[in-house]
């Protein structure tokens, strides 16, 4: 059984790069299953990602291999087996909705990752944790800087690859933003720009907009401006209240946080400034 392996390269743009790569996994006897390119023309940059099997890959050797053309292009790289899963650690608050959802989408498969906890500062949570049979965290947080230890601790004991925000209605201090930069996914419930912040359905409804939408994106210490990795809308009209955008919103929130969770498990995702690439 062949092995697959992702590699993944952001770097200066310049001449000869896709040769070089494509020369060196043919002479490691390695075959191409996916190729995707991108040049930012703005910034310079070039963008990779390439999905790679042979019969027998040695993924250390490889690595250190690849690293004297990595250096010479100034990359950013990462090589890493397809086949290992992911530690995805959720967090909710009160809303259901997209914890359920990411729970039936991994216990049905189709996000191929681990989910070792649910941290949770409301205890009905629990539930959906003994449902599918997770290990379940409440944390309380009447006291914030007590509560963000106890859920930074939680993180390392999971050795969480990667954090949900499944509309986790706490905000992450900055030094656990900078700790976990581009590892803690959000889902934010509008099309951002657009109405960040508290209730933005109420503030889409204010606007009257006929379009509403949900937004997954990473987190950082500017809250609701991490860079964006997938987003999803739905149109409304002059007759829906503010009531009905949240109920149908709700299915651009799951659609959304889904996509976007498995680009990132996938590593279709390239962090570059305040943006991202997204190889879908």
């Amino acid at each position: 059984m062949s092995l697959s392996v992702r590699l993944v390269i952001d770097c200066p743009d310049q001449v000869g790069l896709v040769a070089a790569v494509s020369q060196f996994l043919a002479a490691h006897r390695v075959n191409i299953l996916e190729a995707s390119h991108h040049t930012d023309q703005h910034l310079g940059r070039f963008f990779m990602r390439h999905e790679i099997a042979a019969d027998s890959i040695d993924v250390e050797a490889l690595s250190k291999d690849f690293a004297d053309i990595a250096n010479t292009f100034e990359m950013n790289w990462s090589l890493s087996e397809s086949g290992v899963k992911q530690n995805v650690v959720l967090l909710a608050s009160h809303e259901s909705h997209c914890l359920n959802d990411v729970l039936h989408r991994w216990h049905t498969g189709e996000l191929d990752c681990n989910i070792p906890c649910i941290i949770a500062n409301h205890e009905k949570m629990r539930q959906y944790a003994d449902w599918y049979k997770v290990p379940f965290h409440y944390v309380d947080f009447s006291n914030k800087a007590k509560a963000f230890t106890q859920v930074d601790e939680l993180f390392e004991r999971y050795h969480a690859d990667v954090s949900v925000l499944a509309r986790f209605m706490q905000i992450i201090p900055p030094d656990m933003c900078k700790k976990y930069a581009g590892k803690i996914i959000n889902i934010h419930h509008s099309f951002l720009p657009s109405f960040a912040g508290a209730k933005p359905y109420q503030q889409a409804y204010d606007r009257g907009v006929k379009l509403i939408g949900a937004t997954c994106h990473y987190v950082t210490s500017d809250l609701d401006e991490g860079p964006i990795i997938e987003q999803e809308v739905m149109r409304i009209s002059h007759s829906d209240s503010a009531k009905d955008m949240v109920r149908k919103g709700k299915r651009c929130e799951i659609n959304a946080l889904a996509n976007g969770l498995r680009y990132h498990l996938e590593k279709r995702v390239i962090i570059c400034e305040h943006k991202t690439v997204v190889f879908d």
